[in-house]
């Protein structure tokens, strides 16, 4: 015990709380000179982190040119590649390439949204159901995307609608089993407490099923959309047509139809960047919060 808590162990009652509400300040004080200085290193060591990283790469890239292992024509510089990106830019490709996949890989997104949640939890609350569907969803699940453009073409033709269903095909099946894999994690303790509390369907799927089987749903959504942004790009890489607009993919098989592999790699760059900033912006943020409101992390 602090010594200047026993000191006041023989006090009046007012005296010993005058004691403890001081030490309390004190140790209070000491929590906040301390904790922004911990939290500052913290956010300015994870801004860094991923800049290190890129660093090493392009250093790492830039010796490997230098050295000439393999011809300009195979691994072109990162000079090269960087002025591949700015003519592509100059002739109005790049950034309209760029936003027309991002449009078409967020509407895709939102609409195998909208599918996979109803689907996830009738599964997730249904063992009958699952019994019966969630074997053909786990099989989607670990088919290509790519396998599905050819039949898309066939189906829908050169259309938007080929691209929209190949992304379906992707992110329905992950955003679903994420659900479901919440569901599973769910206390039954929740479910009975909230039927007793008088929580019955929609309410009890809104109020109780979908917070309590959060962490398992983002998941799924995580890596939802990294299928359909993967579909989209298998999509644009082989579904080309004037009547779809520009995209990332099509740039990139532009750069493999004329054997440019500046124009390759850079859109394979673009592409990579596009992805983990929809991660780093969006999900990751939700994710900090899911577990700093369950008490997981330190706040930030």
């Amino acid at each position: 015990m602090p010594t200047n808590v026993k000191q006041t162990s023989g006090q009046p009652l007012e005296a010993r709380k005058e004691a403890i509400v001081s030490l309390s300040a004190g140790l209070d004080a000491l929590e906040t000179n301390v904790a922004p200085q911990r939290s500052l290193r913290k956010r300015v060591l994870k801004a860094l982190a991923p800049l290190a990283a890129v660093a090493v790469v392009l250093i790492v890239w830039q010796v490997a040119t230098a050295l000439q292992l393999a011809p300009v024509w195979v691994l072109p510089t990162p000079l090269m590649v960087w002025n591949s990106l700015v003519d592509q830019a100059n002739q109005g490709i790049l950034f309209a390439s760029a936003f027309n996949s991002l449009r078409k890989g967020v509407q895709g997104f939102a609409i195998s949204l909208v599918i996979a949640t109803p689907i996830g939890i009738a599964l997730g609350l249904n063992s009958a159901l699952r019994g019966i569907a969630r074997p053909l969803l786990t099989g989607l699940q670990q088919l290509p995307s790519v396998a599905w453009v050819p039949a898309a073409i066939i189906w829908f033709g050169l259309s938007d609608v080929t691209i929209f269903a190949v992304v379906l095909l992707g992110a329905v099946p992950s955003i679903a089993n994420g659900l479901i894999s919440g569901i599973d994690q769910i206390p039954p303790l929740y479910l009975r407490a909230g039927k007793v509390l008088g929580a019955r369907g929609f309410s009890s799927i809104r109020h109780i099923v979908i917070p309590a089987a959060w962490p398992g749903y983002l998941a799924g959504l995580e890596q939802g959309w990294a299928f359909a942004w993967r579909s989209l790009m298998a999509a644009e890489l082989i579904a080309i047509s004037p009547a779809l607009g520009p995209g990332l993919g099509q740039m990139l098989d532009t750069g493999r139809q004329l054997g440019d592999m500046s124009l390759v790699l850079g859109s394979i760059i673009v592409i990579m960047i596009v992805g983990v900033l929809i991660e780093r912006l969006v999900f990751s943020p939700v994710r900090q919060r899911t577990l700093k409101n369950r008490g997981l992390v330190v706040g930030r």
